[in-house]
């Protein structure tokens, strides 16, 4: 018997919230209805740690014992009992386990643990073994999971083989044909063969020797359609339009294009006709007449960039700055569609990275997908994939984990759906990033320069990716490509964000790349044209990998960083600074060679010329097939029941609410965003834009971005071309009815085609949808300055629509938001339609005319809510805005029925004071008017609103649902605390001071640090080290200094290393049971009078540590009240109403008692849970701070006010004298103009009251 010991933790059958959903899954999804009672256990294996330290951890680190129950070695199994284990695959990231190892250091710092984690299932019932094996397949992903079995292994320590030395391929420049082919096709690689022939006379004529294999891995990776677009560069030869009405306009399109690029190159022999130059003319054509003079231009590809003024006051008047903003759109299709949760959560983090390698501070993010129909039932999926509700909710979950862990405001979310994305999935990650133009340095890497790789380790996770994502795909190839799906590590990513953010930082930078495709090979060897990279000095997960997948490893989080050979050492203790481990890993050379060394060997050595090649000359001719005008989109069909339809209108896939999917991602972190993704009194009304204030870190700022999307896959897969036009003007509207001004508009465009082949008429949608994108670019003469194309949508005989998704961007200033919940009975409602041509295209310069004159009304207060309209036309508009604040709506009875179901791509409805009609200088046509009777009028027709809300609202509440099934709404009685006897300081000081520690996975410091500043104390801010023993003792150390110089300690929100090992705070809550911490606080709050806040996650903590509701740090017993899983089972963001029941604390003196306020909750464990016997204590003691409650003060456990099912519908509470408060809603994020779309008051003024009282 080995020295592994094993637990299994489970959680309380109150609180057993996953095992109650997977459950009803089961019983639902999988028709599986024999289950009695599904139990799920989180199990550990331990191996290296001290009985002492294993025997501390048992509970804390592993078990909380308010909610989970703990078993050593073995649990007993019930005789209709099944049980099977789920663990990862070798090689791929587990942030459960890397977490617990984390957490157990805190505990004994020279101790080195190693954790594996797996999750045992027991299915208890009458099943059969086919149906038992059925639940296995829908519990277990094949490409990143395996099922595990239930005997304890000897040892956890793995004996790595030392890897074979990298191959030559012997005979390779002198073999023949057939052998070659056969070579090629055994090497499964990305690359055509035509590439390899190309490779097989560079080094046979160049080299005069053999290729490595890491050198085929390398050029198939660098040549890859994924790094180098060689879909994209293909030369397009012969150019045949079909024959069909709607051949005039796309003729005369690619003529056009065809006469501006004679105009661009002039003589230039060496340029050829292909999609990719096709995507950049209009750019280069508008850069060329003057109309493109904000963009950067740099060597460097990060994302794309423009230079924006920025008014900010940093305290001494405003001052104007050069800013640069970043943006960015990426693809994680293939990735996600194999593996949802891996492949959408760095999807993000690979948007992140690239702006964030510009050293720009990634602020805002949109997501973007495509799927198949969810709400189908699973026997309905196509063989060797997984079922659609799966994919849309393991993505949404991926994603979303990733963005609210690192910190990332999601400000917009939609999902569309087309029964075609069932070939492949669509996953779209957009992001906005912006810096100072001081703090980026744009230089070019000299010889001698030194490149620093820095931030995560390097595993067989990714290997592969680039390459893999450009392959063909089918049934077989699914189940073998797990090595090619990326895993976040988002703590890390939060952390170089941290690090880039410091000015004194970015300015050492000469230039960066991150980590995408390609791995060490392309991120380090984009960086200058001679390199020599030594392999053994990159940092491993593990040991045992070669050279090979040293080199193309896409592990995540990573930067190559070029610096002077002089700033290393600088560089370096900046990053240590910042818990970061980063490592010399390259020189650059005066020889244009990419050289990499790995065991003292050139594994890899290869001439600039060559890798630049991108391989063989690719060509191919296009056929470009016309749409019908039989099957067009624009029609404006006869309706005989106005009800129904109008009903069925809101129940529509792409019409219906999302709110469920929504509210999973964090929309209000960083207290910039201007809009919530919902607003209105009862935030029901969905924006269309996102908005945020430019984040200018330490001073003021009206300057705000702005982001929306255009895209419709019916009307693409109608007509590629007319679709692309339509994407670009429906991505404008949004940002006028938003309130922005159309003429500054810059593009980014995300394409997402079949894969093509040699047959032309493949190539006809994205060359179509290319000159349509051209055309709309010239005509409004506004460019797209960047973009993503993905070339890979094809699953056996199944292609994803022709996707051309236009992301526009535009900047504005506070005052200029508008926002599209409907305003006030009363107000008028009118219809702006955009002209169109004889070829349902719209007339460019009456587009521009029209959008610039309701920007001018907006300007003047003429229009007080908009609504850009899409394919479902009017209806759906008018009802989503009226849903928001509750209003009804009259429509005008000469308002045409088929008009009022019709398309209409880039019109416009908005809402006017009935006065100011008259004024209004845009073309209009009035349709009705606002009314506050709830109920939707049209003609002899009567929609209530709880029918349209109703029927908006239930189409996927199964597969994003909204409310748990335990949701209730039982009133509580309201009981407010008033007393005299409020804790006052005897320690007075003018400016107290406050400590903010920053942990792995805190996300909240920013926030938190600019209230108090607010409200004008010091603040201090420390990172936690824990990369080695050395920087634990030395960061207790300073955390004690800083305890000790502070009056206020504040642990802000974030999640504590993923919230992991399952369990929110445990790295706050551990870490602060240190003898050292934990007398540095006791001094504070006991000798000092100070005060302790925790917000969230900090709530998290100080609840876990005792401090609320003790006062004092004692940790959790079994009947500890304490914060665990919503109701819901899932993260929720939104905002909260919260009403101030006690006046017992200093922390709320600035409050009013009995007021009720708005703020942001966005958490996965904010349900406070306690015994009577605790509650009625609290509630006696006046220790309930605040409680959830509707708009209009009702306390309530309805799930849609007491968002997360908490007890008593308690959000916080204080220790016995009031002076340690802990709530989850974020009273942090609030700033002028933040969640304008959001009504109620927002500030609360805790930060206020707890300087105050020590003044």
């Amino acid at each position: 018997m080995g020295n592994v010991k094993r637990i299994y933790v489970e959680k309380k059958a109150p609180f057993a919230v996953k095992a109650k959903e997977l459950q009803d899954e089961i019983s639902s999804y999988l028709g599986i209805t024999g289950i009695r009672q599904v139990r799920v256990f989180i199990r550990y294996d331990v191996e290296n740690l001290s009985e002492e330290t294993f025997e501390r951890a048992l509970k804390g680190v592993f078990a909380e014992p308010p909610v989970d129950i703990l078993y050593r070695e073995s649990f007993e199994i019930p005789v209709d009992g099944q049980v099977f284990s789920v663990e990862y695959l070798p090689g791929q990231f587990d942030q459960r386990a890397d977490s617990a190892i984390q957490c157990v250091k805190f505990l004994k710092e020279d101790e080195e643990p190693v954790i594996h984690t797996a999750v045992t299932y027991l299915i208890i019932g009458e099943i059969s073994s086919e149906e038992f094996e059925n639940i296995k397949a829908y519990c277990i992903n094949p490409v990143d999971s395996r099922e595990t079995g239930m005997e304890k292994p000897d040892t956890l320590i793995a004996a790595y083989d030392d890897p074979a030395d990298v191959i030559i391929f012997d005979g390779f420049i002198g073999m023949e044909e057939e052998k070659l082919r056969e070579l090629y096709e055994s090497l499964e690689l990305a690359m055509t063969f035509k590439d390899f022939l190309h490779i097989q006379n560079y080094f046979a004529n160049e080299e005069h020797r053999n290729p490595t294999m890491t050198e085929i891995r390398v050029l198939d990776t660098y040549w890859s359609d994924h790094c180098r677009h060689t879909t994209f560069s293909t030369e397009l030869k012969e150019i045949e339009f079909k024959e069909g009405y709607y051949k005039t306009p796309i003729e005369t399109t690619y003529q056009s294009y065809l006469d501006t690029r004679s105009e661009i190159y002039a003589d230039r022999s060496d340029k050829f006709v292909c999609l990719m130059d096709l995507a950049l003319m209009a750019m280069r054509k508008l850069k060329k007449d003057g109309k493109l003079q904000d963009m950067e231009e740099s060597d460097e590809i990060n994302a794309c960039s423009v230079v924006v003024p920025v008014e900010a006051d940093y305290g001494d008047g405003p001052v104007t700055e050069e800013w640069l903003v970043f943006f960015k759109n990426e693809t994680h299709n293939h990735p996600t569609e194999i593996e949802p949760f891996g492949g959408a959560a760095t999807c993000l983090g690979g948007a992140i990275r690239d702006p964030l390698s510009g050293r720009g501070y990634v602020y805002q993010a949109m997501r973007i997908t495509g799927a198949g129909d969810p709400t189908v039932p699973v026997s309905q999926t196509l063989k060797g994939k997984l079922s659609q509700k799966k994919l849309v909710r393991g993505a949404a979950s991926g994603y979303s984990s990733y963005g609210n862990q690192i910190g990332l405001a999601t400000g917009y979310v939609k999902e569309i759906y087309h029964p075609d994305y069932v070939a492949k999935r669509m996953e779209i990650g957009a992001v906005l990033g912006a810096a100072p133009r001081r703090a980026v340095i744009r230089e070019s890497s000299d010889p001698g320069d030194i490149i620093i790789l820095l931030g995560g380790r390097t595993g067989r996770d990714g290997c592969g990716g680039a390459t893999g994502s450009s392959k063909v795909h089918t049934e077989e190839s699914i189940e073998t490509c797990g090595a090619e799906v990326q895993k976040g590590n988002p703590p890390t990513e939060r952390k170089i964000q941290r690090l880039f953010r410091r000015e004194e930082v970015s300015c050492l930078i000469k230039k960066c790349n991150d980590f995408g495709a390609g791995g060490v090979s392309v991120a380090i060897g984009e960086l200058a044209d001679g390199l020599r990279v030594d392999l053994d000095k990159v940092p491993k997960k593990y040991a045992g990998l070669d050279g090979t997948e040293i080199a193309i490893s896409e592990s995540q989080e990573r930067m190559a960083v070029v610096v002077d050979a002089k700033d290393v050492g600088q560089f370096l203790a900046y990053a240590k600074e910042e818990n970061l481990e980063a490592v010399e890993v390259a020189v650059v050379t005066e020889s244009p060679r990419l050289v990499l060394v790995w065991r003292g060997k050139e594994i890899v050595n290869l001439s600039r010329a060559f890798l630049d090649t991108n391989g063989a000359h690719q060509e191919t001719d296009v056929e470009v097939e016309i749409p019908s005008m039989r099957d067009t989109v624009f029609t404006r069909d006869e309706v005989t029941d106005v009800k129904a339809k109008w009903l069925d209108t809101l129940k529509d896939l792409n019409v219906c609410s999302q709110k469920g999917l929504v509210e999973m991602f964090d929309g209000s972190i960083g207290a910039g965003s201007v809009l919530m993704p919902h607003g209105g009194k009862y935030q029901m009304t969905e924006t269309q834009a996102m908005v945020a204030k430019v984040p200018v870190q330490t001073g003021k700022t009206e300057a705000v971005s702005m982001m929306s999307y255009g895209f419709d896959p019916y009307l693409s897969s109608w007509s590629p071309y007319h679709g692309a036009i339509y994407a670009v003007t429906e991505s404008m509207a949004k940002i006028v009815a938003a309130g922005g001004d159309c003429s500054k508009i810059r593009f980014t465009f995300q394409e997402y085609f079949r894969r093509m082949t040699e047959d032309p008429k493949r190539w006809s949608q994205p060359f179509a949808a290319l000159l349509g994108a051209y055309d709309a670019q010239l005509g409004y003469g506004l460019p797209s300055i960047g973009g993503k194309d993905s070339m890979s949508g094809t699953f056996q005989d199944i292609d994803v629509p022709p996707t051309l998704v236009s992301f526009a961007v535009d900047m504005a200033k506070e005052k200029d938001i508008i926002t599209p919940e409907l305003k006030k009975a009363g107000n008028k409602l009118v219809w702006l339609r955009i002209e169109k041509d004889r070829y349902d295209l719209p007339v460019y310069a009456q587009v521009m005319e029209q959008y610039g004159k309701f920007h001018e009304d907006i300007q003047m207060g003429r229009i007080v809510s908009a609504y850009a309209l899409d394919r479902h036309g009017i209806i759906a508009a008018v009802s989503k805005m009226a849903f928001g604040n509750a209003m009804g709506v009259k429509l005008e009875h000469n308002l045409d029925v088929r008009d009022a179901f019709a398309p209409a791509f880039g019109d416009l409805i908005a809402e006017i004071p009935a006065e100011q009609v008259q004024n209004l200088a845009i073309t209009y046509t009035v349709i009705g008017e606002v009314t506050d009777n709830a109920v939707f009028a049209y003609g002899n027709t009567e929609v209530t609103l709880d029918e349209a809300v109703k029927a908006w609202t239930g189409t996927l509440e199964e597969v994003f649902a909204t409310k748990s099934v335990s949701d209730c709404d039982v009133k509580i009685e309201e009981k407010l605390f008033h007393t005299s006897d409020i804790h006052i300081c005897s320690h007075k000081l003018a400016q107290p001071t406050v400590f903010i520690p920053v942990f792995p996975g805190t996300n909240c410091e920013y926030d938190s640090k600019r209230a108090f500043e607010r409200a004008g104390a010091k603040v201090i801010t420390r990172v936690f080290r824990n990369m080695d023993a050395a920087g634990i003792r030395e960061s207790v150390e300073e955390f004690e200094k800083a305890i000790g110089q502070a009056q206020m300690i504040m642990f802000p929100g974030g999640f504590s290393a993923g919230d992991e090992p399952d369990g929110s705070a445990k790295f706050f809550a551990t870490a602060f049971q240190n003898a050292k911490l934990k007398e540095a606080v006791k001094k504070l709050l006991n000798e000092r009078d100070g005060l302790a806040l925790g917000i969230c996650n900090g709530f998290q903590a100080l609840i876990k540590l005792g401090l609320v509701p003790h006062g004092e740090i004692v940790g959790q017993k079994e009947d500890s009240p304490t914060l665990t899983y919503n109701t819901i089972g899932r993260h929720i963001s939104k905002m909260v109403y919260t009403k101030v029941v006690t006046n017992k604390s200093p922390w709320l003196q600035e409050a009013k008692l009995g007021g009720v306020y708005t703020n942001p909750a966005s958490h996965g464990e904010g349900r406070f849970v306690a015994n009577d016997e605790w509650i009625e204590k609290l509630f006696s003691n006046g220790q309930v701070a605040t409680q959830y409650c509707d708009p209009e003060g009702n306390i309530s456990m309805d799930e849609e006010w007491n968002v997360n099912g908490s007890y008593r519908a308690v959000e916080g509470i204080i220790s016995p004298d009031g002076r340690v408060l802990g709530k989850m809603a974020h009273s942090e994020r609030r700033d002028s103009s933040v969640a304008i779309n959001i009504y109620g008051e927002q500030d609360l003024r805790i930060f206020e009251s707890g300087v105050k009282y020590f003044r």
